[in-house]
């Protein structure tokens, strides 16, 4: 038997396509769409033809009117909102949560309809928000992206809420914390319609390391949940958002206009730790996740994490785990290694 007879070719032409309409906010995350868009247009076409084949995609606007992004440039819609049943997907592309209204009054009773008609609904970034709002989640899990954690259980007390992993599917609602989330989420679905060569086709072309599953940790979880008070919110998210070149507690303080012995008081009520103490407890956790994630120096990881040089960064990481940091990415990487690599033979990975 020839190897043409064993495996015979498949036209692209002949697989049912995978159709996704994009509903995008006012002021939606530029990111979330393109990233989602452009894994689409690659598994779409063989090459970088960007021809509609196995992929065909619609962005949708009220009276096919531009939409503004976050970062101020303008999408043109490709179409007026057109019958749900035409999509496999309809993505609700979220951005800004405190700029006027996210979507209009027809845009929200498009949704409604296509979620009675049983249409699968995707929330990517703050989209997971709006679908909320319209009582589209309700008895559903969302997952939210840690950094609006607490925006989204204020607003939704009576939801569960997930945000600790990329993306979640619960029943025919799929919600993302969006960011790099997003392109694992548009992997994801894009193999489950139409093959893994299809879906790693995209990334090979983006460039995009190897694909996350749904159920991967955020990298940077919330570190402030279950904490009530907002100045030790705000002083918790200043931490996290400087991480490389730590903040002075007296610093901190100033920016929450207490002192710091105030600061100090807070801290210890609420999380039973001083804010030094706090601090070098979120550096190590990032150190933590950079020696498990990347192939980054040890040297290199200390500086980044806000350490004065690695001999410092070592004695505070062994005190804090018991073990050096170069003793636990050995044992990381042989764990590693016990895994067997995903099969790829056979996989044609370029279209």
């Amino acid at each position: 038997m020839s190897v043409t007879q064993s495996r015979p070719a498949t036209c692209v032409q002949d697989r049912k396509p995978l159709t996704v309409g994009f509903i995008l906010a006012h002021h939606f995350t530029l990111s979330a769409f393109s990233l989602f868009a452009d894994q689409l247009r690659l598994a779409s076409d063989e090459g970088d033809g960007s021809r509609q084949i196995l992929c065909k995609w619609t962005v949708m606007t009220r009276g096919n009117l531009p939409v503004r992004s976050s970062c101020g440039v303008t999408v043109h819609g490709s179409s007026d909102l057109i019958d749900p049943k035409n999509f496999d997907y309809l993505v609700v592309v979220g951005g800004l949560l405190h700029a006027g209204p996210q979507i209009d009054d027809t845009t929200i009773q498009y949704l409604k309809g296509a979620a009675r008609s049983g249409i699968p609904l995707v929330g990517l970034c703050t989209g997971s928000f709006i679908l909320a709002r319209l009582g589209l989640m309700d008895n559903r899990k969302s997952c939210v992206s840690w950094y609006h954690h607490q925006d989204f259980l204020a607003e939704f007390p009576e939801h569960e809420i997930v945000a600790d992993r990329l993306f979640l599917a619960d029943g025919n609602r799929i919600t993302c914390a969006g960011g790099g989330g997003t392109a694992d989420l548009a992997t994801f679905l894009i193999e489950r319609h139409l093959g893994r060569a299809v879906a790693q086709k995209s990334r090979h072309v983006l460039m995009l390391d190897r694909a996350r599953a749904g159920s991967d940790a955020q990298p940077h979880p919330p570190v402030g949940v279950g904490v009530v008070d907002e100045r030790i919110r705000r002083a918790m998210l200043l931490m996290e958002q400087n991480l490389n070149d730590p903040l002075p507690i007296s610093e901190i303080a100033n920016r929450l206009h207490l002192s710091t012995r105030q600061l100090e008081r807070l801290f210890q009520s609420a999380c039973g730790k001083r804010p030094a103490e706090f601090y070098r407890s979120l550096r190590l956790r990032y150190a933590h996740w950079l020696l498990d994630n990347t192939d980054r120096g040890v040297t290199d990881i200390a500086l980044d994490a806000g350490f004065a040089d690695c001999a410092h960064f070592s004695r505070q990481f062994k005190a804090a785990h018991g073990f050096a940091p170069s003793e636990h990415r050995g044992q990381s990487r042989s764990r590693q290694a016990a895994t067997p690599p995903p099969q790829l033979a056979g996989f044609r990975v370029f279209g």
